[in-house]
């Protein structure tokens, strides 16, 4: 008797119903890996993080270059200098944004 691999070499049509119907895999063929949940501080961040990382960075750059090119009458001119510690400070939070970014 001829083994079914053999065998359905031999015979076109159980070639053929085999493929379609998946009966003639083998038990050694590619399995799926698990995949592991990350989960603490292996998770993988949201979309929205650098977007939203990058834009305190720009946010604070530019009001800083705000205050510097109006004179100090711009953004908040009641604030006066204290402008330049807002914006490094909105600055401030995105680059400690960056250290949780993965």
């Amino acid at each position: 008797m001829l083994s079914s691999s053999r065998q359905a070499a031999l015979d076109p049509l159980t070639a053929i119903q085999a493929t379609i119907f998946g009966m003639a895999r083998s038990s050694n063929s590619k399995t799926a890996k698990p995949v592991e949940a990350r989960t603490g501080e292996q998770a993988p961040n949201p979309v929205w993080f650098k977007p939203i990382m990058f834009g305190f960075m720009i946010i604070g750059l530019a009001w800083i270059i705000v205050f510097y090119v109006s004179g100090s009458s711009a953004p908040i001119p009641a604030l006066t200098n204290w402008n330049i510690l807002i914006g490094f400070g909105i600055m401030f939070v995105g680059f400690l944004m960056t250290t949780r970014w993965r």
